[in-house]
């Protein structure tokens, strides 16, 4: 797999794993829950996983190519922060959207 691919690939799968804990009402799209629906802060709880779950996929591809990286703090703020715009359009349509009557 080129450079290119696993970028694209890594954004594909972040966008992805942003929106899942949105989108359904089982834990990580697996594990049912007890309740109907489930709360907010298990699905932020989702999030975070998915975040370093989506982390450690990229963190593998880069050791496959060849050298990894060190980060500082600041390369975490800023992915953190992009993992929550891709998760906005889940959100939006979890707890924005006029429910049907």
């Amino acid at each position: 797999m080129d450079v290119s691919l696993a970028g694209w690939f890594i954004i594909l799968l972040a966008l992805f794993c942003a929106n899942v804990p949105f989108f359904n009402e089982r834990v990580f799209a697996v594990i049912p829950t007890k309740r109907a629906v489930k709360s907010v802060w298990l699905r932020l709880f989702e999030l975070f996983v998915l975040y370093f779950f989506v982390g450690l996929v990229a963190y593998l591809l880069e050791a496959r190519m060849g050298n990894v990286f060190s980060q500082g703090w600041e390369f975490y703020v800023v992915t953190g922060c992009l993992f929550l715009v891709f998760a906005y359009p889940g959100f939006v349509m979890r707890y924005m959207r006029r429910q049907k009557r």
